[in-house]
């Protein structure tokens, strides 16, 4: 499987998804860069999946993908009532044009 590497090493990498997917989950939509947007999709929607199973084994899993038990709760709370009959495709990214410094393709990022 394989994934971008975003122009950090691993430890930053992890942490990097590990914040974006935080801000996510709080905030219900963020302001990104395209690529570091396509692969928070990955996690926030294994996590999502995660939730909709429901079980302590499951809610184990997405504590150590997330890192705050706060934000997991507020998952397994409002995610699975809201993605009952969804089977994938939880988040929407829009793409809002090259940012301002560095031309970078930035989006918008949001839960369905």
């Amino acid at each position: 499987m394989s994934h971008r590497k975003l122009g950090r090493n691993s430890g930053a990498r992890k942490a990097l998804l590990k914040s974006l997917l935080i801000a996510l989950f709080k905030y219900e939509r963020i302001e990104t860069t395209e690529a570091k947007a396509k692969e928070l999709r990955r996690v926030a929607d294994r996590v999502i999946t995660l939730a909709k199973r429901g079980d302590l084994s499951s809610r184990r899993m997405a504590i150590a993908a997330v890192g705050d038990v706060g934000v997991v709760h507020k998952v397994f709370e409002e995610m699975p009532e809201k993605y009952n009959d969804r089977n994938g495709g939880y988040t929407r990214i829009l793409k809002l044009g090259p940012r301002r410094g560095d031309a970078a393709p930035m989006v918008l990022m949001e839960l369905v």
